[in-house]
């Protein structure tokens, strides 16, 4: 056998490998849902994607021969290591058959490229931010929903016995809930649940309002502004910057639903937000994007099972958050009930994450709404002396 060869991507022939690879490592996996091909060449290039503005990387190729078995990128996020105060590189688009040799080669190339750039740690994966997808999928390998990583199950085997040192540093969780779970046999939520949210409410000047679409570019704005200020100081969390921002809202627009996003107020003032979107991982199974087919076909049909043959039964709660300050005092159960309430009737199925392990007070709210832990996603690092 072939000893393996870790090249960077250098040519355009290099390139369509590295863009092209997924399609090989999970052509026999029945759950893996590919990106729309326009979508992963805009994430890929580093004149286009907003956050090549402040990355510094490369993408990497593992050969055994002419045979192509691996892929990484390995790059400096100097956003994330101003806000933070590290010197932190990261790893991402690590995909790889069941190669020990290949998955090891790769992970070490990484951590050397992002040494030499002066990083005293490597962590991941990340494609490329927290705001992105993120994390080793580790539980419950089945269809995955938007914007939530994929991998096959040996991949946290081949990390973990590298013998590099790459250990955990996060776990971050999704939380399952389905209308069997919250209503009762009438199919309403329970009384109960109604009035003890209901006087914290009134004890506390909570109040909630939906997401207005006649003017969703100002509902961005805000919720971008509270977004901020509530997750400034969680774990890996670095502020998007407004191109970021724009490019999200700009792709995620055209199949927002106004049943999915609520405010949450004290006082009249907007302190809180909880906005989900609809799986298109459900219509893009369907569609299935695959390389050597012109998108406009993939387009047609997925408009065919979005609108025409429904098949979206589950969504995704993307952006959760409440200011400090504000916590504590029932506004996110004030939210979280009104989001199910504005929702249960559209798409009832909740994946709510993803939720760090460490986030106690998100995860027992959760449980009080009946959900449960879906699947857990790993953070790895190692030190680079």
């Amino acid at each position: 056998m072939d000893s393996v060869i870790v090249r960077k991507v250098e040519t355009r022939r290099d390139f369509k490998v590295f863009f092209e690879f997924p399609w090989t490592v999970y052509k026999d996996d029945p759950n893996w849902v590919p990106p729309l091909l326009s979508q992963r060449r805009h994430l890929l290039d580093k004149r286009h994607n907003p956050s090549w503005e402040y990355l510094e990387g490369d993408y990497f190729v593992a050969w055994r021969g002419e045979k192509p078995v691996g892929t990484i990128a390995a790059f400096i996020n100097h956003r994330h290591n101003e806000y933070w105060q590290e010197k932190l590189g990261w790893f991402g688009f690590f995909e790889v058959f069941y190669d020990q040799e290949a998955a090891t080669a790769l992970l070490q190339t990484a951590a050397e490229y992002v040494k030499g750039r002066g990083a005293t740690a490597i962590r991941g994966p990340a494609n490329f931010t927290l705001n992105d997808e993120c994390g080793l999928l580790i539980e419950n390998f089945v269809q995955p929903l938007l914007l939530m990583p994929y991998n096959h199950a040996y991949y946290k085997e081949l990390v973990e016995n590298s013998g590099l040192g790459y250990d955990k540093v996060m776990d971050v969780v999704s939380l399952w809930t389905d209308p069997s779970r919250y209503l009762d046999q009438q199919g309403n939520l329970p009384e109960k649940l109604l009035r003890v949210v209901g006087k914290i409410n009134e004890r506390r000047s909570i109040t909630t309002r939906p997401a207005d679409t006649k003017i969703l570019k100002k509902e961005l704005e805000l919720l971008r502004e509270i977004y901020q200020k509530a997750w400034e100081k969680n774990w890996g969390f670095v502020p998007p910057t407004s191109r970021e921002m724009d490019a999200l809202f700009d792709s995620l627009r055209s199949y927002f639903h106004p049943a999915l996003g609520v405010f949450g107020l004290v006082d009249g003032k907007e302190v809180s937000f909880m906005m989900g979107l609809p799986d298109m991982n459900q219509v893009l199974k369907h569609a299935y994007p695959r390389p050597g087919v012109p998108e406009v076909i993939t387009l047609l049909k997925a408009f065919w099972h979005w609108k025409i043959r429904p098949k979206i039964t589950r969504q995704r709660i993307l952006l959760f958050g409440v200011i400090e300050g504000f916590r504590s005092m029932g506004v996110d159960a004030a939210v979280y009930l009104a989001y199910i309430q504005s929702s249960m009737k559209t798409i009832p199925n909740i994946d709510a994450g993803w939720i760090l392990e460490t986030n106690f007070n998100a995860l027992n709210q959760g449980k009080m709404f009946g959900t449960s832990e879906h699947r857990r996603y790993r953070f790895y690092q190692k030190p680079l002396g």
